[in-house]
């Protein structure tokens, strides 16, 4: 065995535990479960290609979240912030109606599986992995993203998030201020309020699977929150309150049996994968939804229309 080969093997043992976790942080700047797997790649070859010059001043946890914050800032370089149809404009006022052609120009927000993430992670930092505050944090300019997650959310200090960005301890407070206060203004504080998993989520999904496959409106009724919110990327319709969320509803969920989910988890919050049955019988996937609990009841359902998204979360593409 070379002395080059030795040396890799080390650094896969010492650096493959904190994979998942800077898959999170990456999710976290960019808002895409794509482009951050593709990021945390860059991270681990950049970190292998300095690897000699680790010595050990900070800790490799730290060191790797110093190369792959580097990475995202740098890919964030010119791009548009990945928004949901909510952060595009106001709801829409014609449920019953067709849905306009899908905005495919849009980039998109995307779910990023639990399975993909240390349950640890989903554990110690649900909220900072939920998708109001993902997206709301893509209203933020990338370096002060950057400084809000390193700050609030891996609890760095701020002489050490100065050192990483290049810039003064003074200029990472103010630019910290400047982002809580932002996110104030584009997320409500009950968007990002954390409420414990478990037991009452779960009756809350399975619930809502069952009215869904029995096409039960009434029970789907008695689940929905007053100002429950509803969108679709990439549909830039969306609506708000239950009496549009059901119209829509209720105009494409049209009899028993025509609709299966699967539930699975996304951003630490249930989630299901809808599957619609075809004309030869087979039930084939064609959305996850992300579901909002609040208080034993849905406040918002995101639906996305990304087939391609599905294989990430272990679901088989189609049902007998």
């Amino acid at each position: 065995m070379t002395a080059t080969t030795t040396d890799h093997d080390e650094f896969v043992r010492l650096t493959d535990p904190y994979r998942r976790e800077l898959l999170a942080h990456c999710y976290r700047l960019l808002g895409s479960v794509d482009e951050a797997e593709d990021l945390v790649q860059e991270t681990y070859l950049r970190a292998w290609r300095s690897y000699d010059g680790y010595e050990g001043r900070a800790s490799l946890r730290t060191w790797l979240h110093r190369i792959a914050t580097n990475t995202c800032l740098t890919a964030l370089e010119g791009r548009t912030r990945r928004p949901l149809p909510s952060g595009l404009g106001g709801p829409s006022e014609a449920p019953e109606e067709p849905l306009r052609a899908p905005a495919t120009d849009v980039p998109w927000l995307q779910p990023l599986p639990d399975a993909l993430v240390d349950p640890a992670t989903v554990v110690a930092a649900r909220g900072s992995l939920r998708l109001a505050l993902v997206a709301a944090l893509q209203h933020l300019p990338a370096r002060q993203r950057a400084v809000l997650i390193l700050r609030d959310v891996l609890a760095w200090r701020a002489p050490e998030v100065a050192a990483l960005l290049g810039t003064s301890t003074a200029a990472v407070k103010s630019s910290l201020q400047r982002a809580r206060a932002r996110l104030d203004e584009v997320a409500p504080e009950e968007d990002l309020v954390v409420e414990p998993s478990g037991a009452a989520d779960r009756e809350v999904l399975d619930r809502y699977v069952a009215a869904f496959e029995r096409a039960d409106m009434d029970a789907l009724l008695a689940l929905l929150q007053d100002g429950v919110e509803l969108e679709m990327p990439p549909h830039l319709e969306w609506f708000r309150g239950k009496k549009d969320v059901l119209r829509f509803l209720h105009a494409r969920v049209h009899e028993e049996g025509g609709i299966r989910m699967l539930p699975t988890r996304a951003n630490g919050q249930p989630a299901v994968v809808m599957y619609v049955r075809g004309v030869d019988g087979v039930f084939r996937a064609h959305l996850v939804q992300v579901l909002t609990v609040e208080a034993g009841t849905v406040a918002r359902i995101t639906a996305f229309l990304d087939v391609e998204l599905l294989g990430r979360f272990g679901m088989p593409e189609a049902l007998s």
